[in-house]
């Protein structure tokens, strides 16, 4: 199976979607290789990072869906480094 390693930034803006995230996060949870969170208060945000190795459909299932929830916004990077049955 040929994965990419990918970070997903997530910004959320409406705690009453984090319950949605976190489920959603859980599902994708065996291509998760670590996450972070951020609470920015004076903004009243929260900024998360999610580094995943997944096929390149499921991150972008992943990040679409979360980008849907509301007052949640998420953009994803790609790495160049390839996977080893490449």
């Amino acid at each position: 199976m040929n994965t990419r390693i990918a970070l997903i930034g997530i910004i959320v803006e409406k705690e009453a979607s984090v319950e949605q995230l976190n489920r959603l996060l859980h599902e994708y949870g065996d291509y998760v290789i670590g996450r972070m969170g951020i609470p920015y208060r004076k903004r009243n945000v929260n900024i998360i990072s999610v580094a995943v190795d997944a096929p390149q459909d499921v991150i972008s299932a992943m990040s679409g869906k979360i980008g849907r929830l509301d007052g949640i916004s998420a953009k994803t990077v790609y790495s160049n480094i390839k996977s080893d049955d490449e």
